[in-house]
């Protein structure tokens, strides 16, 4: 029997080895939870979120668990699908998965029977009812706080007009005003699937400095910068470079290119950081 899906689209395929490898360890959770960054980074790289409830666990042997960290057991897990929170395809009524789970203070394998976790995992192609979790940290603790907090993710990863991933900046251009302090700085950034976006830029004496990304062919003066914790902040926070390459700055006069690469440092700390807790950037 097939668990349903909720309407919301789906996600790219992963390649997923058998259950013979487990996802690498999953560092022990901070205390604060996973950030936006690391939801939104799990909920990317995943062709299925679920809500599982565990039924058996069977701890591996070392020989059995080549690569395992110090501090950590392997677990092949038989789980119950309570649902399935987001998914372009169907998974059965029960799954099973190896993870890597920190042993508690006493040293011993933490009892997760009945437990209930969300799942970031793909389906293992030829395998039907197993799944691979996609990354360390991809087995959080379920709660409601914690899928209320998920589903805004999924759906804009879901929606028809996702924003693109970037890979990087195409150019950048910054060009003075006929006014002492006037100015306008174009960035056009490298997407993985050649999706034109651009940052702009403007500077008028006496007044703030305005921002905003375009999400389109379309360069909108008018544009504003993404809301934080939305998936649009995600894909720039997360993705953008620490700096402006020069390679990118077109710009020939070297005030122009010291404009370019103010205007960007201006871009990535109105941004703020991309903070994680549980993920690396993929």
């Amino acid at each position: 029997m097939k668990v349903a899906l909720l309407a919301l689209g789906g996600l790219a395929l992963m390649p997923s080895p058998g259950l013979a490898q487990a996802a690498p360890p999953v560092p022990a959770a901070a205390p604060e939870g996973p950030t936006y960054a690391d939801l939104a980074t799990l909920s990317d790289a995943a062709d299925l979120v679920i809500r599982a409830q565990i039924r058996r666990q069977t701890t591996l042997k070392p020989d059995r668990a080549p690569g395992l960290a110090t501090g950590f057991a392997r677990l092949y897990i038989e789980a119950e699908t309570m649902a399935v929170i987001a998914g372009r395809s169907g998974v059965g009524g029960t799954i099973a998965y190896l993870v890597d789970v920190p042993l508690d203070a006493r040293g011993k394998v933490p009892k997760l029977k009945k437990r209930e976790f969300v799942l970031f995992a793909d389906t293992v192609p030829g395998r039907a009812g197993e799944v691979r979790l996609v990354a360390p940290g991809a087995q959080l603790a379920w709660t409601p706080e914690l899928e209320a907090r998920l589903r805004p993710i999924l759906t804009e990863l879901y929606a028809a007009d996702v924003p693109p991933r970037i890979t990087g900046i195409s150019d950048a251009l910054a060009v003075p005003g006929t006014l002492a302090g006037e100015s306008e700085t174009q960035i056009f950034l490298a997407t993985e699937n050649r999706a034109p976006v651009s940052i702009t830029i403007l500077r008028r004496p006496g007044q703030r400095v305005q921002w905003g990304v375009s999400w389109g062919e379309i360069i909108d003066s008018s544009a504003r910068p993404p809301a934080p914790e939305t998936l649009r902040w995600y894909r720039l926070a997360c993705s953008l470079p620490p700096q402006l390459p020069s390679s990118a700055n077109l710009a020939r006069d070297p005030a122009e290119r010291r404009l370019a690469a103010g205007d960007y440092a201006f871009v990535r700390e109105a941004l703020g950081p991309c903070t994680r807790r549980i993920t690396t950037a993929p």
